[in-house]
């Protein structure tokens, strides 16, 4: 017999349970039965079998249904001794087997090799049960997979946390309703981009391994580039690639990607995530506004049937338009004061510590403000709204107002609480630009790990010529959290990242 698949971590009830399931395989073997066949005969999935039965049934009720063969897992198994029921279920749907040994002949025996979680299939016609079942008759099965491992406790479902995250696809297969969220997730991503396309935007792919990750203040994860032995940084935004696709005479172009953050984990954070970026020339900050807006509209009435949508204890209305208001008015409005009296460092300091807000090592005023804002704006932003109008010193990439050049036209929007979007009226201006990465270069010297890196080629594309253009970045976990009432990030992403298991 072949050693089982077995570590030793896992208890002797789990490993005599192993043993037995790769016995009965062998033991297939010996009759002449492969457990592992490479293909199945399958006709249908198991619900157009259910649909093509009910169409039957209304035409001819007093007649069973046409022959089909359907296939899936094992996930309930009552054998009556010469009749049995199992349950089996694909992506689709799930259906009854009845199988009796007058029906079967000799194969009646290969249910004693069945197993919860193996797949198998069968075929027969379809038919009621006694009690009004859709069933498909087996006139014959077969094993398609012998499952080593059982699989979790279906009637509870899988509830160890860890084990949900870090062995995603039995959360799959024992949870329901974590099927569906990230069902869901996926909905949201294909809403996103029929948007997007409707609107005339162009998507496209940028580089993932960069020489200098900017875009965002975050720190990188490095890597080593061996072909060209050279260092490549892996991105933190999509920002800089798809302005220079601007410059170079696209008008509009968006992007669906992966992120990279060496930063922390949380309900909210994980170090690697997707974000959408659109760029389009000849609009501004309000345009982009409008633009939300109307996405988050159509992709809640797609994605949940409606723009209003539960979330915790209430709900989030995505029905435009949304809030707006000034983050000089936001912070009187929560804090009592204007930011702009806080020009300084110490200044700043002083009113963090006047708020009850702890002070971040080595943090430069936009961080400081930052924290501010965090602690004491946010959590007040239940419903969307959109912060507009940043402080210079925190948005590097951004135009200034018009009507203050401390201020930049920028703006956040904030729902449940924390940040979903985030856009620009992009600075065009090469030497201002170039102006802005130097500052930032002087905050990372002075121990900001998070400032903007330099970009010389970014700024060579710059000189070339940039029309006025409206830049946004949306969080596609996020929303998709929001669309599924899902507290956690980790719950709308299928493989987050864990710590790894000790040897």
């Amino acid at each position: 017999m072949t050693q089982s698949s077995t570590t030793g971590s896992e208890t002797p009830y789990l490993r005599e349970i192993i043993a037995e399931r790769q016995a009965k395989a062998e033991a297939l073997r010996a009759q002449g039965v492969e457990p592992y066949p490479p293909r199945t005969a399958r006709t249908h999935d198991i619900a157009a079998g259910r649909r093509m039965f009910e169409d039957h049934e209304a035409r001819t009720p007093d007649s069973d249904g046409p022959v089909v063969t359907l296939a899936g897992r094992i996930t309930a198994l009552r054998n009556m001794g010469r009749i049995a029921f199992v349950d089996i279920e694909d992506d689709s749907a799930a259906i009854q087997i009845l199988a009796s040994e007058r029906a079967l002949g000799d194969a009646w025996s290969l249910l004693d090799a069945f197993d919860l979680g193996d797949f198998i299939e069968a075929s027969g016609p379809l038919i009621r049960s006694r009690r009004g079942e859709i069933s498909v008759q087996a006139e014959r099965l077969a094993m398609l997979t012998k499952s080593l491992r059982p699989p979790p406790e279906k009637y509870h479902g899988l509830q160890d946390i860890e084990t949900r995250y870090r062995q995603r696809y039995l959360d799959l297969i024992a949870n329901h309703d974590a099927k569906e969220v990230l069902r869901r997730r996926s909905e949201v991503i294909s809403a996103m981009r029929r948007f997007m396309d409707a609107r005339g935007f162009l998507e496209v792919e940028t580089p993932v391994l960069q020489t200098e990750a900017g875009g965002a203040a975050a720190r990188p994860f490095l890597t080593h580039l061996n072909a060209l032995d050279e260092p490549r940084q892996l991105r933190i935004a999509l920002e800089l690639h798809l302005k220079r696709l601007i410059v170079g005479g696209f008008d509009k172009v968006y992007e669906i990607g992966r992120l990279f953050r060496n930063e922390g984990i949380g309900n909210r954070w994980n170090p690697e995530f997707t974000m959408m970026e659109s760029y389009e020339a000849y609009t501004d900050y309000h345009g982009v506004a409008e633009m939300v807006e109307q996405s988050l509209a159509y992709i809640s009435a797609e994605v949940a049937g409606s723009t209003r949508v539960p979330w915790a204890d209430g709900e989030i209305d995505f029905t435009p338009p949304f809030r707006r208001v000034t983050m000089v008015d936001a912070v009187q409005e929560h804090v009592g004061v204007d930011f702009r009296d806080y020009p300084t460092v110490e200044a700043m300091e002083d009113l963090l510590r006047e708020q009850g807000i702890g002070i971040p090592p080595n943090a430069g005023w936009g961080k400081l403000f930052d924290e501010l804002v965090s602690e004491r704006v946010e959590p007040n932003l239940r419903q969307p709204t959109f912060l507009l109008d940043y402080p210079l010193a925190i948005s590097p990439l951004a135009k200034r107002t018009e009507y203050d050049e401390t201020l930049v036209e920028r703006f956040e929007l904030f729902v449940a609480g924390w940040e979903l979007a985030n856009a620009y009226t992009e600075l065009n201006d090469p030497v201002d630009q170039r102006a802005r990465f130097e500052e930032q270069l002087r905050l990372k010297s002075e121990g900001d790990e998070e400032a903007e890196q330099m970009d010389e080629d970014f700024l060579v594309a710059l000189e070339h010529g940039m029309p006025p253009t409206g830049g946004l970045g949306m969080g596609m976990d996020r929303l998709a959290m929001l669309l599924t009432n899902s507290q956690s990030i980790r719950d709308v992403i299928l493989f987050p990242q864990m710590r790894k298991l000790s040897d």
